[in-house]
């Protein structure tokens, strides 16, 4: 096999849609990770379309527009979307009291307000829409395979900087989420620690979203046969153990917002470290013969900006080689 001509750096959703949409583009690509696709935080992602923890929102409300276009149209493909675990379910957002509608209320569908009865005792306003819920444990492996029909090697290797890299290619995408603290020496990286439940779905069909109580947030995404229940957003926090008494808050915080999960069964808790930054850095570093694209610091938005970043990846990366040809 011939050297690659692009090597990205990390084996979460945000550096494999970049190798889909670069290879996808005829480019010789090769992803390195620190971990297997599959033990990456992208895995343990409740991994519901919605932006939240990133900023600013001028660029990431274009970004979630890619996305959520992707997705559907993952979904509405029944070659693709079963397999790939990607399906479209209403949503609602519920509210204490009425609020302006989000900038991202226009890039989704079947946007409306909530009738009075559609909303849980004590709330007083809330937001229906149709979105995309991501099941990770099978969106990871399919894209993964996506990359494998493309011609696209995933190699396990861990790096302490790029210089590696760049050795081999002529562009590095540096997807690597939290690594990218240490891999390109930036204080501005971050943990915000999440934790969520796992449990039997019984009939839950819409996910429940409640960003803004007291308790913290809490959401309930049903999926095809179980349904994830959160949350946690503890900053500067790389505990990865669960903590039972969050466990405890997120089933009782839930059941409020839905009585019918009194009678569902935990399965797991799982814990991950939301990759936060003060702004998502997309950018390039022009190295003269050699380009960096930096991609990371999506925080609770990873998934539902993966699409949309690694379109702007593919595009730098793209006029950059052409430019030099």
């Amino acid at each position: 096999m011939s050297e690659p001509e692009i090597i990205v750096v990390g084996g979460g959703v945000s550096g494999l849609s970049c190798a889909s949409e670069l290879a996808r583009a005829g480019r010789r690509v090769t992803v390195w990770t620190a971990a297997p696709p599959e033990q990456t935080t992208s895995a343990v992602a409740a991994a519901f379309w919605y932006p939240y923890r990133a900023e600013p929102i001028e660029r990431v409300g274009p970004w979630a527009a890619v996305g959520y276009e992707r997705f559907a149209s993952i979904a509405a493909d029944m070659s693709r979307g079963p397999k790939a675990g990607v399906t479209m379910r209403e949503a609602i957002e519920i509210f204490a009291e009425p609020r302006p509608d989000p900038p991202w209320s226009r890039y989704v569908d079947m946007f409306r307000h909530a009738m009075p009865d559609e909303l849980p005792p004590g709330y007083g306003h809330g937001l229906v829409f149709e979105a995309p819920v991501i099941e990770m444990s099978r969106y990871l492996p399919w894209l993964v395979g996506e990359l494998g029909r493309l011609g696209v090697e995933v190699i396990e290797r861990e790096l302490h900087s790029l210089a590696p890299a760049l050795a081999v290619a002529r562009v590095v995408v540096n997807a690597a989420g939290l690594g990218a603290r240490e891999l390109v020496g930036d204080p501005r990286v971050y943990a915000v620690r999440g934790q969520i439940v796992r449990c039997e779905r019984l009939g839950i069909e819409r996910v429940i979203i409640d960003e803004h109580s007291a308790g913290g947030i809490s959401y309930i995404i049903p999926r095809a046969h179980d349904v994830v229940l959160g949350g946690v957003a503890d900053e500067h926090d790389e505990d990865p153990r669960e903590r039972p008494e969050q466990t405890k808050s997120i089933i009782e915080r839930c059941t409020r917002l839905d009585p019918a999960l009194a009678a569902t069964a935990l399965l797991d808790v799982k814990v991950g470290l939301r990759p936060c930054r003060d702004a998502v850095r997309l950018e390039t570093e022009d190295h003269g013969e050699q380009l960096v694209i930096h991609n990371y610091g999506h925080g609770g938005s990873g998934v539902t900006l993966s699409w949309g970043c690694a379109e702007e990846v593919r595009e730098r990366a793209l006029a950059w080689l052409t430019a030099r040809r």
